[in-house]
């Protein structure tokens, strides 16, 4: 998969939606997963550039799917963007104890998020 390729889990059609559009006109290719599990199928299969998380997910957690990725050897080394409305500094920590890279509140600021996914997508092609 080309690295500029964004694996976007997001459970809410609305905001999946929304993001899939913002980003693929912003030049990146996305695909979609709407849990934790199906997410990190996805990340095994695929190896996108990239992660964007959201922490509340059926079947299996943001929290819990991050975790599970940075265990994973085939998949720990693609960043993942925790994409939340947990916005305490708590949570920050929490998904950052996760193994998430960075962290984006909703609503989302697209701007700084793309900022943010360019950065690493440019460090994963040094």
């Amino acid at each position: 998969m080309a690295s500029s390729t964004v694996l976007l889990v997001e459970d809410n059609d609305i905001n999946r939606d929304m993001l899939t559009r913002r980003l693929t006109r912003a030049g990146l290719t996305v695909m979609t997963a709407t849990d934790g599990a199906s997410a990190l199928d996805a990340m095994r299969e695929h190896q996108p550039g990239v992660v964007l998380m959201d922490m509340t997910l059926p079947v299996l957690s943001g929290w819990e799917a991050t975790e599970k990725a940075k265990s994973d050897p085939s998949v720990a080394a693609i960043p993942i963007i925790a994409l939340t409305a947990h916005a305490m500094a708590a949570d920050r920590e929490r998904a950052m104890n996760a193994g998430c890279s960075d962290y984006e509140t909703k609503p989302i600021d697209f701007p700084a998020l793309l900022s943010k996914i360019y950065l690493f997508l440019g460090a994963n092609n040094t």
